[in-house]
C-alpha cells in the first residue's frame, strides 16, 4: 500500500515552506498572512519557515540548499502536522537536489499539499518514498473567500471526505467580458491591491464542457454521452515538469510499476504549447512510464487552451499519442492552472468517473 498521511484536525500545526518561490512579492506577501489568519480561524496552528517570504533565489524563494534542508526539516518536524507549498514557481529542481526522498520514506508521512512546480516533490513523494501527497493550491489560495476548492482541499487534509464531484464552471484563459468595455490603463505607479481583492471569490466566465475519449471499433471516439469509468492509482501532475524529471535520478517509474502497476495518469500544462505537450507526452510514452496505464485524466492547459499549432491542437496532442493504448481519455478536467481546480490525492487508488460533464472522483483505500 502508499502511505496515506494521518488526517489533521484543529489544533494541529500547519508548516509553511517554500521550495519554490516564496511570498515576497506583492500580491502573495499580501495574501500569506491572509491566507494563514483563515486556516487559523478553523483552530490550526501555523509554522512560518525562515523560505516562506524570502525572494533573493532564482526561480525559486532561496539558495536551493537552503529550500531543501527546510524542506527536510519539516517532512520529519513532529511538532508539525501538514505542509502547505508557499508558491509554485520555476526551478524547485534544483531544491529537490538536496531531499532525500530514502529518508523520507522511512518518516511518518504527512500531508504536503502545493501544484505547479511542487510537481518536483509531490511526484517522488509518491513514486520513491511510497507516500500520498496531495497536487492543490498552493498557500495563497487560501486568502480568497473559500469555494468548492478550499474546502475540498481541507476535506483531504482532514479525511472527512472520499467523493468528490468536480466543478461546473470555471475561468477560461483569454476569454474577457464581452459586456465591460475596454478601458485604457494609466500607470500611476504599482498597484494597491485592497483586501476586497485579496479576498474575490472565482470569476467565473464559461461552463465546462469534458471531452471525453473511449476505445471503439476503429480506434478512438468520442464517448458522446456514455459514461466513462477507469480505477487505478493516480499519478501526475505539471507537465512541464514531469518531461524534466523523466531519464534523472528521480525517475523511479519503472521500479514504481512493479508494485502499483494500475495507473490513471494525471496531467495537466503550463506554459506548453500544443507541439510541446505531444512532444512530452510521447518523451513519457516512449520512456515506458505510460506502459500499461489504466486512462488518463487531463487538466485544462493554461496557454495551449485552444490554440491551434500547425493541426495540432491540446486534444490531439494527447489522442495522437496515447490513442493507440485504447484505454480511456478525460480532457478539460478541473486539474491545475485554470481555476477552479480540484485538488487530486496523487498516490491514492480512485475510480473516476465521467458521464457527459459530469465528474467524479471517489477514493477507494
Amino acid at each position: 500500500m502508499i502511505r496515506r498521511p494521518k488526517s489533521i484536525r484543529p489544533g494541529d500545526t500547519i508548516g509553511i515552506t517554500a521550495p519554490s518561490f516564496g511570498a515576497s512579492t506583492e500580491p502573495y506577501s499580501l495574501m500569506l498572512p491572509i491566507s494563514e489568519g483563515n486556516i487559523e480561524k478553523l483552530g490550526y496552528h501555523i509554522v512560518e519557515g525562515e523560505t516562506a517570504r524570502k525572494g533573493d533565489g532564482i526561480g525559486i524563494s532561496t539558495d536551493p540548499k537552503v529550500c531543501g534542508k527546510e524542506l527536510m526539516e519539516f517532512y520529519k518536524r513532529s511538532d508539525i502536522d501538514a505542509i502547505i507549498s508557499a508558491g509554485g514557481g520555476e526551478l524547485m529542481c534544483e531544491t529537490i537536489s538536496n531531499v532525500d526522498f530514502e529518508e523520507l520514506k522511512n518518516c511518518p508521512p504527512k500531508w504536503f499539499i502545493g501544484y505547479s512546480d511542487n510537481t518536483n516533490f509531490v511526484f517522488p513523494l509518491v513514486t520513491i518514498s511510497n507516500t500520498q501527497a496531495i497536487y492543490g493550491p498552493c498557500i495563497s489560495g487560501f486568502a480568497k473567500d473559500w469555494e468548492e476548492t478550499e474546502k475540498d482541499s481541507f476535506a483531504i487534509l482532514e479525511g472527512t471526505k472520499s467523493s468528490f464531484d468536480g466543478y461546473k464552471r470555471f475561468i477560461e484563459p483569454g476569454k474577457t467580458d464581452d459586456t465591460q468595455e475596454e478601458k485604457e490603463e494609466v500607470s500611476e505607479g504599482p498597484h494597491v491591491y485592497t483586501e476586497e481583492e485579496l479576498r474575490a471569490t472565482y470569476a467565473f466566465n464559461a461552463d465546462r464542457e469534458l471531452v471525453s475519449f473511449v476505445s471503439g471499433e476503429n480506434g478512438m471516439k468520442e464517448a458522446a454521452g456514455e459514461q466513462v469509468q477507469m480505477e487505478g492509482v493516480l499519478l501526475g501532475g505539471c507537465l512541464d515538469i514531469l518531461v524534466n524529471i523523466c531519464g534523472t535520478r528521480f525517475d523511479k517509474v519503472k521500479e514504481f510499476k512493479k508494485e502499483h502497476p494500475d495507473i490513471i495518469w494525471v496531467f495537466e500544462a503550463c506554459e506548453l504549447n500544443p507541439m510541446s505537450i505531444r512532444r512530452s507526452i510521447w518523451c513519457l510514452k516512449e520512456a515506458g512510464w505510460l506502459d500499461g496505464a489504466k486512462g488518463f485524466l487531463i487538466g485544462r492547459p493554461e496557454d495551449a487552451w485552444k490554440q491551434d499549432q500547425i493541426g495540432c491542437n491540446q486534444y490531439n496532442a494527447v489522442t495522437g499519442v496515447v490513442g493507440d493504448m485504447g484505454v480511456p481519455i478525460i480532457m478539460d478536467a478541473e486539474i491545475g492552472h485554470v481555476d477552479p481546480m480540484l485538488p487530486v490525492i496523487m498516490g491514492a487508488k480512485a475510480k473516476v468517473t465521467v458521464k457527459g460533464n459530469d465528474l467524479n472522483i471517489t477514493y477507494i483505500d
